[in-house]
């Protein structure tokens, strides 16, 4: 679903944050990207929906080419490719309802979306999707009165009332309480099976990250040293991405089942 062959990306200075990245994430899998500050985690999904421009190489997702596409060719692809931030990038005095309906603004025309008209059926599939990420009744609540994990579950309704075919997660629980983390991932998974949605979630908790995905991928210094399942990622392959660590005194947590 989602195609990265040769992905670099250069900056001013000769900084390269993305050397050479092949990789390929098919429908329904939520994958993990995991590696030091300054790997290039947060480049390489910013690369994917151009947001930071690659240098070279090409990202194809779900059958369209996304790199050396035009300005409206790239409008059309960024639809199919759900954003969610770690600060969760609400528009504070909108309303629940408000901020979810946003992302739908790519569809609609200008007026309507200046005017916050939304067809019924966008309003139909928010109470939908708010039922469906736990937050039935809150939809005229403005985004300043929510809490972190209430937030960032309108994020992800934002993100997915897109219809899109690949969500890119950026740190969704780095300003999150463990449990709350816990339950924001579990929703995360849950989704993506439920729509066969394409994911990659940048994150810097390990523990979490082997928890909850089915595949990890480990980035050091722009390229790629892991990728396989969680049970694959030992100690020997985390000194491999972090550097050296006693990582047998990070063991993860007992799971919560409060979804």
């Amino acid at each position: 679903m989602l195609t990265i062959r040769g992905l670099t990306k250069t900056y001013r200075g000769g900084d390269r944050a993305l050397d050479s990245v092949d990789l390929d994430v098919p429908a329904g899998q939520l994958m993990a990207l995991i590696g030091p500050s300054g790997a290039g985690k947060s480049t390489l999904i910013r690369c994917v929906n151009r947001l930071v421009e690659p240098t070279a190489g090409s990202v194809e997702v779900d059958g369209t080419m996304v790199t050396g596409s035009g300005t409206g060719a790239l409008r059309l692809a960024r639809r199919r490719m759900g954003m969610i931030f770690q600060e969760y990038a609400l528009v504070e005095r909108l309303s629940v309802m408000e901020n979810v309906l946003s992302g739908r603004l790519g569809y609609v025309g200008f007026w309507a979306s200046w005017l916050r008209r939304f067809p019924q059926t966008d309003v139909d599939e928010a109470f939908r999707l708010l039922d469906r990420a736990g937050l039935t009744g809150m939809q005229d609540k403005r985004a300043d009165q929510l809490s972190g994990g209430q937030r960032q579950r309108v994020g992800i309704c934002r993100a997915l009332i897109q219809n899109p075919a690949l969500l890119l997660v950026d740190e969704p629980t780095a300003s999150l309480d463990p449990k709350t983390s816990r339950q924001i991932m579990r929703l995360l998974v849950e989704l993506c099976a439920e729509r066969s949605l394409a994911a990659i979630v940048n994150i810097h908790d390990v523990a979490l990250a082997r928890m909850f995905v089915q595949r990890i991928v480990g980035l050091r210094a722009g390229r790629i040293v892991f990728d396989g399942p969680p049970e694959a990622l030992t100690d020997a392959m985390l000194t491999e991405i972090y550097g050296e660590e006693d990582w047998a005194a990070s063991a993860p947590p007992a799971d919560d089942e409060t979804a």
